[in-house]
């Protein structure tokens, strides 16, 4: 049994500038735009190991396990949902129904701003609660790019719109992962975000708007981003508060959407947007496809069925993969667990991080039937067949997918592994320590450790799990609400979702830019940090300042 060190030099500064080396290794690198993604992650992976074993005293065996043990994580279940989103995809292209579902979408409207709305806010919150784990990007990047955006705004612009629905994506699955490690009620911790969070679902889609067609662009349809925003924050609020937190997204995006659409009966821009580029520099706008002129008029409405069937049938099925009563299902017919030997309990949290020394299980649960990404599969297959595939052009597209993601998976599969390995070393808790040090104003950093744990972990169930249990223990000790911050965690987490390396690999894929995830990090990082802090500057007000406090769930 070796336990976690979590200040190695003596110091705290010290000790916390060399658990942050690894992750400045990699946000640099994929920065830079002169190192390709994957050996970006392998060089910061193998930069951390240097810094686990020598600076953290981890016994080499450990970390080299707990690096293998994280990049089969990385395939099983991230790498396995790209792969199969990638292949229906691409089915859909070749068969020609991608075209014809981008001209039923103009037929909606030809804004550009708007489609963006239902597409990227609307129609990725539903992936999200009925998946999560990068589907909704991996979706939305795609429909997005078949739209004819640059490839920059359609993966940029997913990352920022996939930022309020996380704290509920996959049914519900940060808030279990909260209550699990904090031993705090699920029902109450919901609620709380469920507080915090509408605020942001309301800003989110003007911010997306405005990053897209700048003050002027967002300003000429204020009124419909109002609707969509205000639909969904209000929807989220109440099926937190009053029913739970399993179905908040699902129902928040399907009212939402709804209403949206609805509004766009009775309510149309005076100024028609039809440029699919940013209003920055933007370097992928060269390559950008010609949007497509062809009402949805022109088009039979049979046709136009015919073109979402693929995308209704994914959406049934990941829907299904989402449910605790299926998991619980096929993980009763075939779910072995395999204890990775040499790492399993042989690692060890010990206070301030956890209330008294835990060891760290290493158990990988292969969950295959479970898998989103195996529901994935087969609505592609189902899909495939039902658009007249025979099974051998079907293989045939699926090696050709392989091949094509091939980097992106072996990127995701390398962060995972720097992920990992920072958790079982404990550099992720130094420098979570780091944050709840700060006294009077940890409300603030609190919600940005939350944040930190996403963009390092790449999950927001990952972050709750993380370090809920240390906020709830460094709460009560400053006499603030254990309720209130274990929330805040989860609530801040979730704007570090569209900086996390494996989610820019996820768009860099989806949107066929590869090579180019700096840049996709460079768009979307000082986004990710400013909505950050504004969710800090709220958890300070709820912790402080009337009638904010009275907000917070008792």
């Amino acid at each position: 049994m070796w336990s976690q060190v979590y200040n190695p030099f003596g110091s705290a500064v010290l000790s916390t500038v060399a658990a942050a080396i690894p992750v400045v290794t990699l946000l640099v690198l994929i920065a830079s735009g002169k190192v390709q993604a994957h050996w970006a992650a392998l060089l910061a992976l193998a930069v951390a190991l240097a810094v686990a074993i020598v600076a953290f005293t981890m016994p080499p065996g450990l970390a080299v396990r707990a690096a293998l043990f994280g990049a089969l994580t990385g395939f099983f279940p991230i790498g396995w949902i790209i792969l199969n989103v990638i292949f229906l995809y691409r089915l859909t292209v070749e068969k020609g129904w991608f075209e014809i579902m981008q001209h039923s979408i103009g037929g909606i409207t030809n804004d550009r701003r708007l489609q963006l709305l239902l597409i990227a806010f609307c129609f990725g919150a539903f992936f999200e609660g009925a998946s999560g784990f990068g589907t909704p990007v991996a979706v939305t990047g795609a429909v997005l790019m078949g739209l004819g955006f640059s490839p920059l705004a359609a993966a940029g612009l997913s990352l920022i719109a996939n930022t309020a629905p996380v704290a509920y994506g996959a049914l519900g699955a940060p808030i279990a992962g909260l209550a699990a490690a904090t031993g705090l009620d699920p029902f109450k911790l919901g609620a709380m975000v469920g507080r915090q969070l509408p605020f942001f679902s309301i800003l989110v889609p003007f911010w997306l708007i405005w990053a897209f067609a700048g003050f002027r662009g967002m300003i000429q349809i204020w009124p419909a981003i109002l609707v969509s925003g205000a639909t969904f924050a209000i929807t989220q609020f109440l099926m937190s508060n009053f029913h739970g937190p399993t179905l908040v997204d699902i129902v928040a995006s399907m009212v939402s959407m709804a209403c949206l659409i609805g509004f766009l009966k009775v309510w149309q821009p005076s100024v028609v947007w039809t440029s699919t580029a940013l209003r920055v520099r933007d370097e992928s706008a060269s390559t950008m496809p010609p949007p497509s002129a062809a009402p949805v008029a022109a088009e039979q409405r049979e046709r136009v069925v015919q073109a979402w069937i693929p995308w209704l049938i994914l959406s049934i099925f990941a829907f299904v993969w989402g449910t605790v009563t299926f998991k619980s299902w096929a993980n009763g017919l075939f779910a072995p667990n395999f204890p990775i030997e040499g790492l399993h309990n042989l690692a060890q949290k010990v206070p301030p991080i956890v209330a008294k020394p835990a060891p760290e299980g290493a158990v990988f649960g292969f969950t295959f039937l479970s898998y989103t990404g195996t529901g994935i599969l087969l609505a592609a297959i189902v899909a495939g067949l039902y658009m007249r595939f025979s099974p051998l052009a079907l293989v045939r597209a699926y090696g050709q997918t392989l091949w094509v993601v091939r980097y992106s998976l072996i990127t995701i599969c390398g962060m995972l592994a720097l992920g990992t390995l920072t958790r079982y070393s404990g550099i992720d808790a130094t420098l979570g320590l780091a944050f709840a040090g700060t006294g009077f104003l940890y409300p603030f950093f609190g919600a940005l450790l939350g944040w930190l744990g996403v963009a390092l972990t790449g999950s927001d169930t990952a972050s709750n799990v993380l370090f809920g249990g240390l906020q709830r223990i460094t709460s009560e000790q400053l006499g603030l609400s254990p309720i209130l911050m274990s929330a805040a965690n989860s609530s801040g987490g979730v704007m570090g979702k569209m900086i996390d390396a494996q989610s820019i690999v996820v768009a860099s894929t989806a949107t066929g830019w590869f090579g180019h995830e700096g840049s996709i990090l460079r768009f979307v990082f000082g986004h990710s940090i400013v909505l950050a802090c504004l969710v800090g500057i709220l958890i300070m007000l709820q912790a402080y300042v009337w009638p904010f406090t009275a907000m917070v769930v008792q």
